[in-house]
C-alpha cells in the first residue's frame, strides 16, 4: 500500500515536470516567434494559448454548472481519505505528517470529524485517544471526552468545503479575468 502511494506521488511529480516542459515550449514559441517575426511560430503560440483559454473557461463553467458532481467526487475522495486515516494514521509517518500538517494549518480534526481516527493505529496504540490537533494542539494526545465536551473542532472537509463555497465566485472571477486578459493580449499582439 505504501509503495502504491509513493508511486502516485512520483506520478504527480512527473506530471508537474511535463506541465513545466510544455509551458517552457509555449513560452519559447511566443518569444522566438516575436523576435524572428515568424508567422508560423506565432500562429502555433496563438493556437496553444487559445486552447488554454478554452480550457479555463470550460473549467470555470464546470465549477459553476456541475457543482453537485464536484460534491459527489469530493465525497468519494472523503471515503478514500477516511480509509487512509483508519489504515495508516500513526503507522505511516508520511500519512501521519501530512494529516498533522493539514489539521494544524486548517485548525480541523480528521476528514469529517474526530471519529475518523477510531480504529486507526494511532488510536489503538494511544489508549483510544485522538491526535493533539483535535484538542487545539495543546498536548500530544487528546482524550475523547475532551473532544466531545470542550473542543468542537470541525473536520477538514467541512472547512475546505466552506472555504471553497465562500470563494467560488472569486475563483471563477479570477479564472475568467485571466482568460479575458489572455484574449486582450493575443488581440494586441495579433499577426
Amino acid at each position: 500500500m505504501h509503495q502504491r502511494r509513493s508511486l502516485s506521488l512520483l506520478n504527480v511529480a512527473y506530471l508537474l515536470i511535463a506541465l513545466g516542459s510544455v509551458l517552457l515550449i509555449i513560452g519559447f514559441l511566443g518569444c522566438c516567434g516575436a523576435m524572428r517575426q515568424s508567422k508560423c511560430m506565432l500562429l502555433t503560440f496563438f493556437i496553444i494559448v487559445l486552447l488554454v483559454f478554452i480550457a479555463e473557461v470550460a473549467g470555470a463553467l464546470v465549477i459553476l454548472v456541475f457543482r453537485p458532481l464536484v460534491d459527489e467526487l469530493i465525497a468519494k475522495i472523503g471515503i478514500a481519505a477516511v480509509s487512509t486515516i483508519k489504515m495508516n494514521y500513526g503507522k505511516n509517518p508520511d500519512i501521519t505528517g501530512l494529516w498533522n500538517t493539514t489539521m494544524s494549518v486548517l485548525k480541523c480534526c480528521g476528514f469529517h470529524n474526530s471519529s475518523d481516527f477510531v480504529g486507526s493505529p494511532f488510536y489503538e496504540e494511544n489508549d483510544h485517544q485522538y491526535p493533539a490537533q483535535c484538542c487545539g494542539g495543546n498536548s500530544t494526545i487528546c482524550h475523547p471526552m475532551v473532544v466531545e465536551v470542550v473542543w468542537t473542532i470541525a473536520g477538514c472537509f467541512p472547512k475546505i468545503s466552506q472555504l471553497f463555497a465562500d470563494n467560488t465566485v472569486v475563483v471563477v472571477s479570477v479564472a475568467l479575468a485571466i482568460a479575458a486578459l489572455e484574449v486582450r493580449l493575443v488581440n494586441s499582439f495579433s499577426i
